[in-house]
C-alpha cells in the first residue's frame, strides 16, 4: 500500500495542528545537569509502570523504549483520551501500523521541561541507536536513519522509506520555531 496524496495531505495537515499547537505550549529546553534529567525520567518511568500494574491506565497498547534517553513510556489507542501530547506520547492519526505493509508511524510528544516532556532528550539520538515499539504484545526494533531540525512552517518533510518506519517529532530543543524529526527505519 502506497501512501497517496490524499493520505500524505492529512498527514501533513495533522502536523501542522501538531506543530502550532507544540510550538505554543512547549517552552525551550533549559539545561539541567544529567544526573537530574535521568532522576527525573526514571521516577516518572516508574510510576507508569506501577500504575499499570493497577489498571490505572486504560486503553494501553504498547510501549515506546529508548534505552539511549531513558524512555519507557507507554501508548495508547489512537482514539483513547490518553493519547495526546498533553499528557503521553502521541500517536499520529495518519499512522500506518507496523503490521501493515509500508508501515509509518508518527509519534509527537513534548520537549522542554516538566512532566509530559517525553522527548527532552530526543536530540541525543545519533544514526543507528536503536528504538523499540511495542505494539499490541509485539515488539518492533528500529534504527535511527536520520535526523533534522526544520522551521515550523506546517509541515514535516518526510520521504517514506522502503522498508517500515517510524518517525518521532517534538519542538527543537534549541532553536525557537523549529522542529525536530527523527527518522527511524525497522532493522533487518
Amino acid at each position: 500500500m502506497l501512501i497517496n496524496n490524499h493520505m500524505l495531505k492529512k498527514i501533513l495537515i495533522t502536523l501542522i495542528i501538531l506543530a502550532t499547537i507544540t510550538s505554543v505550549i512547549t517552552t525551550l529546553k533549559i539545561s539541567t545537569n544529567k544526573k537530574e534529567k535521568k532522576k527525573h525520567t526514571s521516577n516518572i518511568t516508574n510510576i507508569y509502570r506501577n500504575n499499570s500494574k493497577n489498571n490505572y491506565l486504560q486503553n494501553q497498547i504498547g510501549n515506546l523504549v529508548i534505552k539511549k534517553i531513558n524512555l519507557n513510556e507507554p501508548l495508547f489507542e489512537i482514539n483513547s483520551s490518553e493519547n495526546t501530547i498533553e499528557k503521553h506520547i502521541s500517536i499520529l492519526k495518519e499512522s500506518i501500523f507496523p503490521n501493515q505493509e509500508n508501515s509509518i508511524i508518527f509519534l509527537a510528544a513534548h520537549s522542554g521541561i516538566g512532566k509530559i516532556a517525553y522527548f527532552e532528550e530526543l536530540d541525543n539520538l545519533e544514526p543507528n541507536d536503536e528504538v523499540i515499539l511495542i505494539l499490541n504484545n509485539k515488539k518492533y526494533t528500529y534504527i535511527v536513519k536520520n535526523s533534522w531540525e526544520e522551521k515550523k512552517n506546517g509541515y514535516i518533510n518526510v520521504n517514506k522509506e522502503i522498508k517500515n518506519q517510524l518517525i518521532l517529532t517534538t519542538c527543537s530543543p534549541t532553536k525557537e520555531n523549529y522542529q525536530l524529526i527523527v527518522n527511524c527505519i525497522e532493522k533487518a
